[in-house]
């Protein structure tokens, strides 16, 4: 059977993971880059500077270009039925936010995380170290990050790697990946952690609430502890993740922030890699990789 699969990524405009303003999809068989295709995505939505600094796609680039309904068709025609690579689940929840806001029905497709895949398959980066770029470093693939056809394409070719280096095949990695990281053990019974379970998709992101949050801080914390994030109370340069109540993420130019959003803003400024998110989209995140 041809080992056939499509990695997809896409790029926001805001902290809103549905405003998508750029999509890359590249579809592999039997080891092969053999397809790609990517559009800049007029994301009906504003633009946020901490985006653009990070992807350089600003609202004068989309002018003109399709909206999300627009592409579904091509999305369709890609995506139908095939195995669709992500690398982590950032991109995947902000497709399927997409969908949803737009009331569109979903498409039928496998998911695969090749992060899940590659934190099972090099020991030296099960517990940290597997982001795209660091790991693209490690298998020798070249590629311009933040790009959202680049980065498609170096989550195929590390899943590729992935592959070579285990000698097993997708099947493999479809049930593969719903297992433990170490095999020896079970994370049925792990206790919720606010250092972060282990096994968690999520672990190695440092996680902090900012804001009034709809659900008690408390139960947010056990959702991201349970995720495999670290929840801090304070931000720093080791913070990835900023989750900020809805109400207060779209003051995006405003003085109203909350000192420890100001704080993330800042050290973006000075290139830590902190993603921002509105409460509804942590949920979302959270309960995606936990389900």
């Amino acid at each position: 059977m041809p080992m056939r699969f499509v990695a997809i990524d896409v790029e926001t405009a805001n902290p809103d993971i549905a405003s998508i303003c750029q999509i890359g999809l590249a579809a592999f068989e039997d080891g092969h880059l053999v397809e790609t295709w990517s559009s800049l995505i007029d994301p009906e939505d504003e633009f946020d500077e901490w985006n653009v600094a990070i992807h350089g796609i600003g609202p004068q680039m989309v002018r003109g270009q399709p909206t999300f309904p627009q592409v579904v068709e091509q999305l369709r025609s890609m995506l139908g039925g095939q195995i669709t690579v992500c690398h982590t689940h950032f991109d995947r929840s902000s497709f399927v936010r997409a969908f949803e806001r737009y009331s569109l029905s979903p498409i039928s497709t496998t998911w695969l995380d090749s992060a899940r895949v590659a934190r099972r398959t090099w020991s030296d980066v099960a517990w940290g170290g597997y982001g795209l770029e660091k790991l693209c470093r490690k298998i020798g693939f070249e590629f311009k990050h933040h790009d959202a056809l680049e980065d498609a394409k170096a989550a195929g070719h590390v899943l590729l790697a992935a592959i070579r280096e285990s000698g097993q095949d997708l099947d493999y990695w479809l049930r593969r990946v719903n297992l433990p990281i170490d095999p020896s053990t079970s994370s049925a019974g792990a206790a919720i952690r606010r250092d972060g379970n282990p096994e968690g998709d999520l672990f190695g992101e440092v996680l902090v609430f900012t804001g009034a949050l709809r659900m008690p801080r408390s139960e947010a914390a056990d959702l991201a502890a349970r995720a495999g994030c670290q929840v801090a109370a304070s931000v720093s340069k080791k913070t990835t993740i900023l989750v900020v109540g809805d109400q207060d993420v779209r003051k995006l130019a405003g003085h109203e922030k909350s000192s420890k959003h100001r704080k993330a803003e800042e050290l973006i400024r000075e290139g830590c890699q902190i993603r921002i998110l509105r409460e509804s989209d942590f949920i979302e995140l959270v309960q995606s990789v936990t389900a």
